[in-house]
């Protein structure tokens, strides 16, 4: 198992590189269409995780931190995790963005499956995924995209790390994010002015005047 830190003896080495690499062209987009903001740390949950909170600390560090070695998150009885992130908004999700390492500890399969709050291993196991992501032995950060015609809605990512390219019993992520659109849970315009229109009816039976009507459209909302 000692191979599975091969990447942190390297890690001077390609740091380097990918620093030049990412800043010249990545940057900008990368932020752009961050939803970091978007995320609900506090409620993420990861099963199987060596320490606690590890899941949470990999995807709370920022683009600037991706590099870091640590935190990082490790399985702790085999090679499997399983990784629930809720969102504070509704998500358009384009992609998701990881880095792991060169070694065998790197996840190879990763089952995705959306608005699921009751998944454990074996639910997760017997579950069609939405989609199946195939991830790369690398220490550079990956960006793997999804489809997004199915990942329109979503308000709570699984993340399901069946197996790793070492056949070991530890699994390890330093990096994990998410790209997308978002729009903001409970502001609905389409439905205040659907609600405000439908109501002229309703106000001339209890005698409220048009005027009056017609300002409680204008701004003040059906309420006033």
């Amino acid at each position: 198992m000692s191979h599975c830190h091969d990447e942190h003896a390297g890690h001077g080495h390609h740091h380097h590189h990918d620093h030049e690499h990412d800043h010249s062209d990545d940057i900008t987009p990368a932020i752009q269409y961050s939803l970091y903001e978007q995320v609900n740390f506090n409620e993420i949950t990861t099963l199987n995780e060596a320490r606690r909170d590890a899941g949470k600390d990999i995807v709370k560090k920022t683009w600037a931190e991706r590099l870091e070695v640590e935190p990082e998150l490790e399985s702790d009885a085999d090679e499997q995790l399983l990784m629930t992130v809720p969102f504070t908004a509704q998500v358009k999700l384009h992609s998701i963005l990881i880095r792991t390492s060169p070694s065998g500890c790197a996840p190879k399969t990763l089952n995705l499956y959306i608005n699921r709050d009751d998944l454990d291993f074996s639910a997760a196991e017997e579950t069609q995924p939405v989609q199946v992501l195939e991830l790369s032995q690398t220490s550079d950060v990956q960006e793997i995209p999804v489809k997004r015609a199915l990942f329109g809605k979503v308000h709570r990512l699984v993340l399901f790390f069946v197996d790793n390219f070492g056949g070991d019993d530890v699994s390890r992520v330093s990096y994990l994010g998410f790209r997308g659109e978002w729009t903001r849970l409970g502001r609905a315009p389409t439905n205040i002015v659907y609600e405000a229109a439908a109501q002229p009816g309703d106000h001339k039976v209890k005698g409220t005047s048009v005027n009056e009507m017609g300002s409680g459209i204008g701004g003040r909302g059906p309420g006033m």
